[in-house]
């Protein structure tokens, strides 16, 4: 008999819509038992540096990126957290608040909040506006998820890539940009998956989805779509590569 091959895949369960996630994941697998038989899957929600470093993979999930910061460093997590981003053996996916947290720098940051500086990219903060101006808006991603033409995004102060960053440990005004102050550099190449054309009006291009390796981030939440086919191909993409 062939034995399985043990995946843990973790959710930062600092704060945010942590359970969300984990739900999802599960159902993923649930839902394919014959596609994934010859894994043996683990979901979990990661509070500790013992349970960060079982994780295969690690999800971080849309909520504050600000608190989720503040926590990760008074629960003494954040140094892990650099550590795993840093190891390249590791597939981890960030969601709005969590493609934030794991920016390089951060546009309109706030006082002492920290960044993972997994993505070479910079970000900013609630880029729409404030809760009133969420939304939701049907997107097609088959030019990266097969199929995926009609997925329904939702958008809730969702953060945008304002730029991906060519020299990623370059100096800007620390008055205006937070900076990851993790030595990492993320050597493979920035892919933006996705941008939003003509949002405003004004023929801008908003980068709400990048690929930077093993290293994904998206600034909505598909958690919150009541459809699973992200999170699949995180799965299968990013975490089993198959």
């Amino acid at each position: 008999m062939t034995q399985s091959i043990a995946i843990t895949i973790g959710v930062l369960a600092l704060q945010g819509a942590f359970q969300e996630h984990l739900t999802y994941l599960e159902t993923v697998i649930s839902q394919d038992e014959e596609k994934y038989s010859n894994y043996s899957f683990r979901i979990i929600p990661v509070k500790t540096k013992e349970v960060l470093f079982e994780c295969s993979a690690l999800v971080i999930p849309g909520g504050e990126s600000s608190s989720m910061s503040y926590i990760a460093e008074r629960t003494g997590l954040l140094p892990h957290l650099y550590e795993f981003v840093a190891d390249e053996s590791k597939a981890i996916w960030g969601t709005c608040a969590g493609l934030i947290f794991l920016s390089k720098q951060i546009r309109n940051g706030l006082k002492d909040q920290k960044c993972l500086g997994g993505l070479n990219i910079e970000t900013n903060r609630n880029a729409f506006g404030r809760q009133l101006d969420s939304f939701v808006k049907e997107l097609d991603f088959s030019k990266f998820i097969s199929g995926c033409t009609d997925f329904l995004t939702v958008f809730i102060r969702a953060p945008v890539v304002t730029k991906v960053l060519t020299e990623p440990n370059s100096s800007r005004d620390l008055d205006k940009f937070i900076k990851s102050e993790n030595d990492y550099v993320n050597e493979a190449p920035v892919e933006v998956l996705y941008s939003l054309d003509n949002y405003d009006g004004d023929n801008n291009k908003l980068m709400v989805a990048v690929r930077q390796g093993r290293i994904l981030g998206t600034s909505f939440h598909p958690e919150l779509s009541d459809d699973h086919r992200f999170h699949q191909w995180f799965i299968d993409e990013f975490v089993l590569h198959i």
